[in-house]
């Protein structure tokens, strides 16, 4: 076969592999709570890994239980073309996010299984261990360990909130491989996903070319001031915590306002303490996280995040002075990708005649990792109304379709049709 946009992935299929991933750990609102490391991720690893052998690949786990299925190629020597992405969802998670990613790498390889397709390079689908963050922090764990972002007792000897450890976890679902990490080479890897955003569906375009993702930084802030009663505290005699915090969370949004497009603020977690309805808050604790693609206009949002905490702490805006300690929790630079990695994923689309733009993923994906290392590159589709990390996170069944033709296109460039 000479011409690779003439070879098509089975869409019913695909579709079918997802509602049937899908019905563990479903949710009365049809989404996903499958969190990393459960029995349900075991039984959910299980089941994928089934489909996987019988695609003819050898599969192997390595010490932070990632996933690893292997299509041999001609010449064994070549690093592995990669594809892949995670099967642990959000609490309130839906059917696509990072599942879409490896069932589309899984009908690649059973599309080139039933064909008789052998390549010069060998293929790897992946599926990568708590990259959602919920059970287990940090963040993308099982491609940060693999690709030397952190070491492997980071890991491995992570926590969940009833204490148990990521180390245990794995043996208890059967998962604890003995595969070395840091790991092997890929000559290059290709991760699909849905967008988990807007664009793609408000330009009615089906493919998103990735051409790198936001820079992240995610901070805790706790603002201490003193808990009083609320009836006898006058109010210039308080030092009401929320009202201190309440100027950083809208100065975190307003900093992000003014870097726009690619500027992102957000404050997802606020703890009041002691949280009763008629005693002033004396301390309150939250979240920050600040993204932008541009590391010298990152490092400025962060620069007026400080001064604004600093500022607040010393009474401008309220009237009195409050503790506030800024706690560093993580972070990752913006990151491009492999300009001919970006380029085949945008030759295919264009071959097969679908709609598409450039696009810059404001989301961590274990693909931002793996760009750490490898030569990388993503493929969007677009998810309705671009909603994501919810129940009702939705796709339509032909642009998981065109996305997964476009990952085969992508792939069988770079490992080259024998």
């Amino acid at each position: 076969m000479t011409d690779i946009t003439s070879l098509n992935i089975n869409g019913e299929r695909l579709w079918q592999s997802l509602m049937e991933l899908a019905k563990i750990g479903a949710t009365p609102k049809g989404g996903n709570c499958r969190l990393a490391l459960t029995a349900l991720d075991g039984q959910a690893r299980d089941m994928v890994c089934g489909w996987m052998r019988e695609a003819g690949m050898t599969i192997t786990v390595d010490q932070v239980g990632n996933i690893f299925g292997r299509r041999p190629g001609r010449n064994p020597s070549l690093p592995p073309v990669a594809t892949g992405s995670h099967i642990d969802t959000q609490p309130t998670g839906g059917k696509f996010d990072g599942c879409f990613g490896v069932m589309a790498g899984l009908e690649v390889m059973r599309t080139l299984h039933e064909n008789n397709i052998e390549t010069e390079a060998p293929m790897e689908l992946i599926i990568w261990t708590n990259e959602e963050g919920t059970r287990f922090v940090p963040v993308m764990m099982g491609s940060g360990a693999f690709c030397e972002v952190f070491p492997i007792e980071t890991a491995l000897d992570a926590v969940d909130l009833d204490g148990k450890s990521v180390r245990e976890e794995l043996k208890n679902i059967g998962y604890d491989g003995d595969y070395p990490v840091p790991g092997h080479a890929f000559g290059s890897y290709i991760e699909a996903h849905i967008e988990q955003g807007p664009v793609l569906e408000a330009n009615d375009n089906v493919i998103g070319v990735v051409t790198g993702s936001l820079g992240l930084r995610w901070y805790d802030v706790a603002v201490t001031g003193m808990e009083a009663h609320a009836g006898p505290t006058p109010m210039e005699l308080r030092k009401d915590a929320l009202y201190s915090a309440s100027y950083i969370v809208q100065g975190v949004i307003d900093i992000a306002r003014e870097y726009a497009p690619q500027g992102r603020g957000t404050v997802g977690v606020l703890d009041v303490y002691p949280s009763s309805r008629n005693v002033i808050p004396g301390k309150v604790s939250f979240s920050v996280d600040l993204r932008h693609e541009d590391s010298a206009l990152l490092d400025e949002m962060e620069a007026r995040f400080r001064k604004l905490c600093a500022d607040v702490a010393q009474g401008e805006h309220t009237g009195y002075t409050t503790d506030i300690a800024i706690t560093d929790i993580q972070q990752f630079p913006p990151t491009p990708f492999a300009p001919h990695l970006i380029n085949s994923v945008r030759a295919q689309a264009e071959a097969r005649g679908y709609s598409h733009q450039d696009i810059v993923t404001g989301a961590g994906h274990d693909a931002v990792f793996v760009a750490s290392k490898h030569p990388t590159s993503m493929i969007f589709i677009p998810c309705k109304d671009g909603i994501s990390h919810n129940e009702i996170e939705d796709a339509k069944p032909e642009h998981v379709a065109i996305g997964a033709n476009v990952l085969l296109g992508a792939m069988l460039e770079q490992a080259k049709v024998c």
